[in-house]
């Protein structure tokens, strides 16, 4: 069984910077980190690695940096790292990232299972997973949070709003999954230092020649930004423990008077 597994090094939510420009986050110089979603999906794809037998690549498109995602999913277990990156390939919004990265899954061969994360926390579109999907003309499930095998079919268990699915679809599929379909493991010390040491294979644009240009990067891209701001940080809330009810709506007044609010 082969298995994918695509990933993205998103920026730390707490030092995000956006470039007044191009309405684009600036990721140089920024602390990332493998993208939540995209662990647990990592971790589905290493636990049917564990049952059943597979080799797991994990890709992931970006900047140079983004090689650090690849090194760490590795150590957590994966096969084969791979990274699409292309000055081309910049300011890529979701149609044109899907895009590319049916490209760069087409080169590499045939996969049994595509895992993604049900989303990337920088975006929060939940769109690359279903359209990859598209682009490759294969099955998909979304909000996946549980996974049998049967022979050549998976069963599935989708979330919905108030409930859960059950699905039954043969391979090959597209997965997307959600927090609660796993606990991710840690990264194995050794692996992480023979991963510092591997080179990650690297896709640019004339290593996947059935792109278009016109399709690729901010000239592909048909979402236009109107507008981006950093949310201003909260001061955390002030919580009124102990004592009886008129006690507790006293000192809260008090608290209230303080900050010179009115009711």
């Amino acid at each position: 069984m082969k298995i994918l597994v695509c990933v993205k090094q998103v920026p730390d939510t707490t030092e995000i910077r956006i470039d007044p420009e191009t309405n684009t986050l600036i990721r140089s110089g920024v602390p990332s980190i493998v993208n939540p979603f995209d662990k647990n999906a990592l971790e589905a794809a290493l636990q049917l690695k564990d049952q059943y037998g597979a080799e797991v690549t994990v890709l992931s498109m970006g900047p140079a940096q983004a090689a650090d995602a690849l090194r760490e999913c590795y150590a957590m277990g994966a096969d084969h790292m791979v990274l699409v990156s292309d000055r081309a390939f910049g300011g890529a919004d979701t149609l044109a990232t899907s895009y590319t990265l049916a490209a760069a899954i087409r080169s590499l061969g045939e996969f049994d299972i595509i895992f993604c994360g049900k989303q990337a926390i920088d975006g929060d579109t939940a769109q690359v997973g279903p359209e990859l999907a598209e682009h490759l003309g294969i099955a998909q499930v979304t909000y996946v949070a549980g996974i049998e095998r049967k022979e050549d079919y998976l069963i599935l268990k989708k979330e919905q709003e108030d409930c859960y699915e059950k699905i039954q679809v043969r391979m090959p599929v597209l997965l997307t999954a959600v927090k609660s379909l796993n606990e991710p493991r840690y990264p194995n010390v050794m692996k992480k230092m023979k991963a510092n040491r591997m080179e990650v294979l690297t896709l640019t644009a004339k290593d996947l020649p059935e792109l278009i240009p016109e399709k690729l990067g901010l000239k592909g891209s048909p979402t236009k930004v109107k507008k981006t701001f950093v949310p201003s940080v909260r001061k955390a809330g002030v919580m009124i423990l102990g004592g009886d009810a008129s006690g507790k709506v006293s000192e809260l007044l008090d608290k209230l008077t303080e900050a010179k609010i009115t009711l």
